[in-house]
């Protein structure tokens, strides 16, 4: 698939998924993410920050200066700061990026861990990869075994359990540090009461709607190379301070001799 082609089917995606995020679920949905984001990222530090996303933006409440929105084709940027390119082809330096987030991208590529790969390539090693994705166990991911059949977003994604993730990301060297359900609500209702949304995030139950991966890339201890010395010959005595010279066990048993006589004139 060329270039073009491949910009302009993920267009197609980008652009069928507004929708969904304009009803009383999307928007519910997308609070809580925001919500479950905030603590995560407000006082992080740092100078750049990436976002892979299918909804609005998240990264409104960073301390980081400059945060950045990807989009597959220039008709569909959002900002100034907008990265045009294919999703796994950035057109970034390497470890450029403090926060990098992927949101809902990952359900929707064929190539997704090539995305995934290139999303670990441009996160800095103190920096943090953040995964959105929704959840195949919980009660909406259960009846989504029915609705296979329909065609919209988000029903026509792929989605991703996050013990399959978490294999994804170690092939990239990254590791989880936590993973975090939110959107506690029913089947039928869009909104959700924030009493159960509450006790779901509490006891961080794994039933949400939704999840949260954090990830960071694996620190690898350095390897300390141990420099054996060995001296096949003995070192001068001169060399160590010393102005004797001679054999040491010689020179110590002419100190033990003393005279037994001596000789009068």
């Amino acid at each position: 698939m060329s270039n073009s082609t491949t910009a302009t089917t993920t267009a197609m995606r980008l652009l069928n998924s507004q929708a969904y995020w304009k009803t009383d679920a999307g928007r519910a949905l997308w609070e809580v993410q925001r919500a479950c984001l905030g603590p995560v990222v407000d006082s992080r530090a740092g100078r750049h920050s990436l976002e892979i996303g299918m909804g609005p933006a998240l990264m409104t409440m960073s301390a980081i200066a400059h945060p950045i929105r990807w989009a597959p084709s220039l008709s569909l940027a959002t900002s100034p700061s907008t990265l045009v390119c294919p999703s796994d082809h950035l057109a970034l330096p390497d470890r450029c990026m403090d926060v990098v987030i992927i949101h809902h991208w990952l359900e929707h590529l064929n190539d997704a861990h090539h995305t995934l790969q290139e999303a670990a390539r441009v996160t800095a090693d103190n920096g943090m990869l953040v995964l959105f994705g929704f959840n195949p166990l919980g009660p909406k991911g259960l009846t989504r075994q029915w609705r296979k059949h329909r065609s919209e977003f988000p029903w026509n994604g792929q989605w991703h359990k996050p013990s399959r993730l978490r294999d994804w990301l170690a092939f990239v060297d990254f590791e989880v540090e936590r993973v975090d359900y939110c959107c506690f609500r029913g089947l039928i209702k869009a909104s959700y009461k924030e009493g159960w949304e509450a006790l779901g995030r509490r006891h961080n139950l794994p039933w949400g709607e939704s999840y949260m991966i954090q990830a960071q890339r694996r620190q690898q201890n350095a390897y300390v190379k141990r420099v054996r010395f060995s001296l096949q010959n003995p070192v001068p005595s001169s060399s160590l301070g010393a102005t004797r010279s001679g054999n040491p066990a010689q020179v110590h048993a002419q100190q033990e001799i003393k005279p037994s006589s001596v000789d009068k004139g």
